[in-house]
């Protein structure tokens, strides 16, 4: 199931329930689809030389 969320200028934003736990939102248009995550889990790495 893919319930449509937004639709504006020919891109459609939507969710898969049950695709996997991190939240995001899938975008459509006729030049193709992207993925987004809301809350993406971000590693931080401080290097010194």
């Amino acid at each position: 199931m893919s319930p449509t969320v937004f639709r504006e200028k020919g891109y459609k934003f939507y969710f898969l329930s049950n695709e996997e736990e991190r939240i995001h939102v899938h975008v459509s248009c006729e030049d193709g689809e992207a993925k987004f995550w809301i809350e993406p889990i971000i590693l931080s790495t401080l290097t010194t030389d």
